[in-house]
């Protein structure tokens, strides 16, 4: 029986800018992405520490290095520049899988990871 699990975490994430005017999505820098094992356009699971909103929107690549994850389209009328954010991905698995988790600073730079 297939289960959906806990794929991917970054915990503490930082929202650097939110842009209404934008077609949608969730900008993560590409060393962030390939250390937390997501893919461009993969489906996620965005939750506000601070407010608690939660919705889903898909990862667009962003320039890496800069550190800045942004929110847009739709999703910046919920989630604004200056929260902190749990962004999580899900899989479909017959056999359990340790998730990667990566725990971040302010400014978006890996503080603790582990599977």
């Amino acid at each position: 029986m297939l289960r959906q699990v806990l794929k991917s975490k970054l915990y503490q994430a930082m929202v650097s800018d939110s842009i209404v005017d934008y077609e949608g999505s969730i900008e993560i820098p590409r060393d962030l992405m390939e250390e937390a094992d997501l893919w461009a356009g993969e489906k996620v699971l965005v939750a506000s520490i601070d407010t608690a909103a939660r919705l889903e929107t898909y990862v667009l690549p962003g320039e890496p290095g800069t550190g800045r994850i942004l929110i847009n389209g739709g999703a910046a009328n919920r989630i604004k520049k200056g929260e902190r954010l749990t962004i999580m991905a899900f899989a479909l698995t017959e056999t359990p899988i340790e998730p990667v988790k990566l725990v971040l600073d302010a400014e978006n730079r890996i503080v603790r990871s582990g599977r």
